[in-house]
């Protein structure tokens, strides 16, 4: 199982890397609501001043899961940049190494 906010992290990343790309591009889009649905499991310590933590859970995994109530989220997020607030834009052209 992966953190919820790993994911999003991991996500933050990839669209970093398409607007750095979209940046020499002629043709360009501009990148709207996200939606990202994934089923998670949650799960909260014992001690004091524990926290709640959201995993996302992988295909794949294990019977160990079978045991954890997983339950399926959507979040929609609204990307914008830091600077102005705007949408950013990016590229329809794949890097090298993901194509």
């Amino acid at each position: 199982m992966i953190e919820l906010a790993s994911v999003i992290r991991d996500l933050r990343e990839e669209l970093k890397r398409a607007i750095a790309a979209a940046s020499a591009e002629a043709l360009r889009f501009e990148l709207g609501p996200i939606e990202l649905e994934v089923s998670v499991a949650l799960e909260r310590s014992g001690h004091a001043g524990a926290k709640v933590r959201f995993w996302v859970v992988e295909s794949g995994v294990d019977a160990a899961v079978d045991t954890t109530a997983t339950q399926r989220i959507k979040l929609v997020l609204q990307p914008t940049l830091r600077e102005s607030n705007n949408p950013p834009f990016v590229s329809g052209i794949a890097e090298a190494d993901e194509r």
